[in-house]
């Protein structure tokens, strides 16, 4: 397994979750990718390099203010794309 930041794969996990709070925000790949960056770059990165790393991250995912933390990331990250969206 290669190293990777196990981070995107939370932010990932969250995202329509989030955006399903945001009717009026784009959903277009663009702003996908533009709110992910957003929000891994003001998360705290955790990476893995083995299954069992993958599993330790995992349960502390499952920390309540891991998760809040991911959530409220999210949610600035979409108020910052829907007022300045990138695309044409």
């Amino acid at each position: 397994m290669e190293y990777k930041n196990y981070m995107e794969v939370i932010v990932e996990e969250k995202m329509d979750e989030v955006l399903a709070q945001y009717p009026q925000c784009c959903k277009c790949e663009q702003c996908r990718h533009d709110i992910a960056v957003i929000a891994l770059n003001n998360l705290h990165p955790r990476y893995v390099s083995t299954e069992k790393g993958q599993l330790f991250a995992r349960i502390q995912e499952m920390n309540s203010q891991s998760e809040i933390e991911v959530l409220r990331q999210l949610m600035t990250a979409v108020e910052i794309v829907s007022a300045n969206p990138r695309h044409s």
